[in-house]
């Protein structure tokens, strides 16, 4: 039972983790399509944007050490990122996302790698605040519990 708790919880973890990119890649989609006099996106395309960051989040998860979710950005996590951009800029020149447009799909390897270190400081971020609710939690059991000490003699 202890594995499949453990199972399902990096599962849990690589589903929000292809959400979050897939969204993240849409939108780069979304705004290309538009700004190329469009307004219609191919189902196909997003399938394959899907298929992409479920791929992608899998690796993340079980070969890179879930380096977006790291305690500090250093030379394992960086390589990490590029490698994960380019894989998806990769997948994005072959799949035709972009028109095998070079400049659009450039830019979208630097959004990209602009979009995984704004999810390692969102990461950061949500982690540095949990810290500081765990501790005014444990502060607020200590009083209290100081208190029911008092109370009893």
């Amino acid at each position: 039972m202890k594995w499949f708790k453990k199972y399902l919880f990096f599962e849990v973890r690589i589903d929000f983790k292809t959400c979050i990119y897939f969204f993240m890649i849409l939108f780069y989609y979304s705004v290309f399509t538009i700004l190329q006099g469009r307004l219609s996106a191919s189902i196909i395309i997003m399938a394959e944007m899907i298929a992409a960051a479920y791929m992608i989040g899998y690796i993340q998860v079980y070969l890179l050490k879930n380096f977006d979710e790291a305690d500090r950005l250093g030379r394992q996590e960086i390589v990490s990122v590029f490698l994960c951009s380019l894989l998806y800029t990769f997948i994005s020149y072959f799949f035709n996302w972009y028109d095998r447009n070079i400049p659009a799909t450039v830019i979208f390897l630097l959004y990209m790698l602009l979009c995984y270190l704004s999810i390692f400081l969102a990461y950061k971020v949500k982690r540095d605040m949990e810290t500081a609710e765990l501790n005014r939690e444990l502060e607020y059991f200590k009083k209290m519990k100081k208190q029911n000490g008092k109370d009893e003699t």
